[in-house]
């Protein structure tokens, strides 16, 4: 189930006033969920036998097949990542020092349907899998992009100048540009993300 979730996208999701990324995948035998608010991350595992004994306490005049319950909470949960929530889906969450229980509230089968994710603190080495390591890869990934297109644009300076100085005259003048400054660049950029930031 893990490595299964390693390809599932984080959604932005909001309960209340609070926003958290997660990912979840979901299986006939059971389901994993990962949540972060960024400053904390929880995550539940549960079993196929865990799911069923949760739903008899939770839901006692439902009878439905494990199987059946999960693939429900698959089409609760994934529309909410996609930010499509269902009409009739109400969702909440608590926040304590053991860590962190999503609430849902739907319908099955025409009756009302409670289901409890209880989540605990992710191990580090999971944040590390799901979280640290992705960002890092792209991180640089998109460093290479940068010095890439940033290379591609001096590329660009030096040939429209080697036109200029051939004679060369435009067209349509108000496709002139002035020519790429690196420096300036990076600065106006660290700028914005300050500002961002602040």
């Amino acid at each position: 189930l893990e490595s299964s979730l390693l390809t599932q996208p984080w959604a932005s999701v909001r309960f209340g006033e609070s926003t958290f990324l997660a990912k979840v995948c979901f299986r006939d035998t059971g389901y994993i969920l990962l949540i972060s608010d960024l400053s904390s991350v929880w995550y539940e595992s549960a079993n196929a036998e865990a799911v069923g004994q949760r739903s008899k306490e939770l839901n006692k005049r439902l009878t439905v097949h494990v199987s059946s319950f999960l693939n429900h909470l698959c089409n609760l949960m994934c529309p909410l990542l996609a930010g499509q929530p269902g009409a009739t889906t109400a969702f909440s969450c608590h926040r304590s020092a053991s860590g962190l229980r999503l609430h849902v509230k739907s319908e099955l089968s025409g009756l009302p349907f409670y289901w409890d994710f209880h989540c605990c603190p992710a191990p580090l080495e999971m944040v590390f899998r799901h979280l640290v390591r992705p960002l890092i890869q792209m991180n640089l990934a998109l460093q290479c992009q940068v010095q890439e297109l940033i290379s591609l644009l001096l590329q660009k300076d030096a040939e429209i100048e080697d036109y200029r100085e051939s004679g060369a005259t435009l067209s349509r003048d108000r496709l002139r540009t002035e020519p790429f400054q690196e420096e300036t660049f990076h600065q106006d950029f660290m700028a914005k993300v300050r500002s961002g930031a602040s």
